[in-house]
């Protein structure tokens, strides 16, 4: 069974900064790529960053240049660097996982961390 856990959520200010985190941990799971999405209120799941195995990303048009997303030397750690913070980035955020366990396809989701900018 594939767990997928994020962390670092929190309430910061506008023009601040934050560093959410997604730990992916299974049994014989070889991974193809991680990302980042988010939901506002009232609003949809949609893409904000995905990296792949590789080193390939893809960005949101509204957060390229101001969120980074990389992993770590295991590369079962995805990590999204948020800048310049603003009250329209407010949502709840989730990780996603992606790749195989033998010859079946993974595709997972965490529960979310809350996000939130405000004065």
């Amino acid at each position: 069974q594939v767990r997928v856990v994020e962390s670092g959520g929190g309430l910061v200010r506008p023009g601040e900064s934050l560093r959410l985190s997604c730990t992916v941990s299974a049994s014989r799971f070889r991974l193809y790529a991680m990302g980042w999405y988010r939901q506002a209120p009232a609003g949809q799941r949609d893409l904000v960053a995905r990296i792949t195995i590789d080193g390939d990303t893809n960005y949101a048009d509204s957060m390229k240049g101001r969120f980074t997303i990389s992993t770590d030397n295991a590369k079962t750690t995805v990590y999204l660097q948020m800048n310049s913070l603003e009250p329209e980035d407010t949502a709840v955020y989730s990780c996603h996982a992606e790749g195989n366990i033998g010859d079946a396809v993974v595709d997972d989701w965490g529960q979310g961390t809350q996000v939130t900018v405000a004065s």
